[in-house]
């Protein structure tokens, strides 16, 4: 008669860990954003604060959650989920295209003189800088961005300062839920858009500035597109009166 081995009753750390993992790829839990603590995570799968730890040892293992001093993120790649198209960050950031080209960076360093004068920064005082640049299949279409956040962003809203200890960095970091972010620390968020023609051939530059309820400088983007080949379209929503 044929032995047969009994198989062995899997870990309850891998378990969690593949339960979590699925609540980080249907996008609960969105790309770059911070886990719940250990005592959440804990009671969320019923489980002990060690059982918990040990779950994201796997994930970290794996390259799929990423820990520093501030906590654990998920690092999954992906667009993240239910970002608002009217909230997208860069101003002038194009939905992923096929065949399009996109890339973005960020770098810790100091930013243009327009930009530390407009967020209120001494001079040579080095800040969170994003770059951007899209381009069609074709390489025309191209437009690019640049924008720096204040001291005061960096301080208030934890996922952009999570990005300060990760510059330099030209992994196509993901910010385009920024404002978003924003957002959820509490900041009301006022932006004021320029428009401005210029060159030959025909160019355009936007530059957005955004401040918070408190009239603080939060972020300056200057951005410069072909104003022969596309149209610049601003998207808005108005709430509701009840």
């Amino acid at each position: 008669m044929a032995r047969t081995t009994p198989q062995r009753p899997q870990p309850l750390y891998w378990r969690v860990a593949t339960q979590l993992l699925g609540e980080l790829r249907d996008g609960t839990i969105p790309p770059g954003e911070r886990l719940p603590g250990e005592r959440q995570l804990a009671e969320h799968f019923a489980v002990s604060r060690e059982t918990v730890r040990q779950a994201l040892e796997v994930l970290r293992r794996d390259g799929l959650v990423a820990t520093d001093r501030r906590g654990s993120h998920a690092a999954l790649t992906g667009p993240p989920a239910e970002t608002p198209a009217a909230l997208t960050f860069p101003v002038g950031a194009r939905q992923a295209e096929p065949n399009a080209v996109d890339r973005t960076a960020v770098s810790w360093e100091t930013p243009p003189p327009a930009h530390a004068e407009a967020l209120g920064l001494a001079p040579h005082r080095p800040t969170l800088v994003h770059r951007y640049e899209s381009a069609g299949a074709d390489g025309r279409a191209r437009r690019t961005a640049l924008s720096s956040f204040s001291a005061v962003a960096l301080a208030e809203v934890e996922e952009l300062a999570r990005y300060r200890d990760r510059a330099p960095s030209a992994g196509c970091p993901e910010l385009r839920r920024a404002y978003d972010w924003m957002r959820r620390a509490g900041l009301t968020l006022h932006h004021r858009d320029s428009i401005t023609p210029f060159g030959d051939p025909p160019s355009v530059r936007v530059t957005r500035r955004v401040h918070d309820q408190y009239d603080r400088p939060l972020e300056i983007t200057d951005l410069v597109l072909d104003a022969r080949r596309e149209p610049l379209v601003y998207e808005f929503t108005l709430p509701s009166a009840g």
